[in-house]
């Protein structure tokens, strides 16, 4: 019965959370997408900031799902999920840092520092991480050849 309960609830959400998302995309039909070069009406902030909204309710669903089921479980858990999450925290905190922020060159339109800051951000852990990956990948090889578990 419970389970049934949590499907229809699953279920109800799901369908407003759609009906949301299909009126900010009539609103943009609506209102008028704008040109190429010209500014926002309004249409493309809203559809946006939905969108920042519903990867959040996404994220948090996932995240806070999987950590209460794995928490009931083994709460020993927590411990670990602490530790990943400060360390996640310390790698997006040493990208932070590493972000200049500057303004680019050769570039006559004027970006927000915050714009910036994030994109650079983000370019600073798609490089600490592809790094991190192709060295996981380098160490797994060497020592699984020196283990001899190599096929």
């Amino acid at each position: 019965m419970e389970k049934q309960l949590y499907a229809k609830i699953f279920k109800w959400l799901s369908l407003a959370l759609l009906l949301v998302s299909v009126c900010f995309v009539v609103y943009g039909f609506v209102k008028g997408w704008p040109q190429l070069g010209q500014e926002d009406n309004g249409t493309v902030t809203a559809l946006l900031t939905w969108t920042y909204i519903m990867i959040g309710i996404a994220l948090v669903s996932i995240f806070g799902f999987a950590l209460v089921t794995r928490a009931m479980v083994n709460p020993k858990f927590l411990v670990t999920a602490a530790i990943v999450a400060v360390g996640a925290a310390a790698v997006i905190g040493i990208a932070v840092l590493l972000a200049p922020g500057t303004q680019p060159l050769n570039y006559d339109k004027v970006v927000s520092d915050g714009d910036l800051l994030l994109t650079e951000t983000v370019l600073n852990l798609t490089y600490i991480l592809g790094g991190a990956a192709v060295l996981a990948i380098i160490v797994g090889e060497i020592v699984s050849s020196i283990k001899g578990k190599k096929a």
